[in-house]
């Protein structure tokens, strides 16, 4: 069964392809990806990994081992949560 994966505490530098090979000993990587900040490009520091098999194998092996320098987390991904549509204005919209 497919898993979807969270990976935390990831290095700044870290890529998908670095990604994909920490846990490709794990099982098959469906896919892997490091969240990036929309403003700067750079890494937020976490990411996710979908895996065909092998996900409880990988959380095992993974959660607190170290990668580039760094312990990482480790654990099955949440759904995300339902945001609110709206956007700014802090309820004081048509005041005038």
């Amino acid at each position: 069964m497919s898993k979807n994966l969270y990976v935390g505490n990831l290095s700044f530098n870290a890529t998908a392809d670095s990604l994909r090979e920490a846990f490709a000993s794990f099982g098959t990587v469906t896919s892997a990806s490091v969240v990036t900040d929309r403003d700067t490009g750079r890494s937020r520091g976490f990411g996710f990994v979908e895996m065909a098999d092998g996900g409880d194998a990988a959380i095992a092996g993974l959660n607190g081992a170290q990668l580039d320098g760094r312990a990482l987390t480790v654990n099955e991904a949440r759904p995300r949560a339902e945001r609110s549509g709206g956007g700014g204005g802090g309820g004081r919209r048509n005041r005038y």
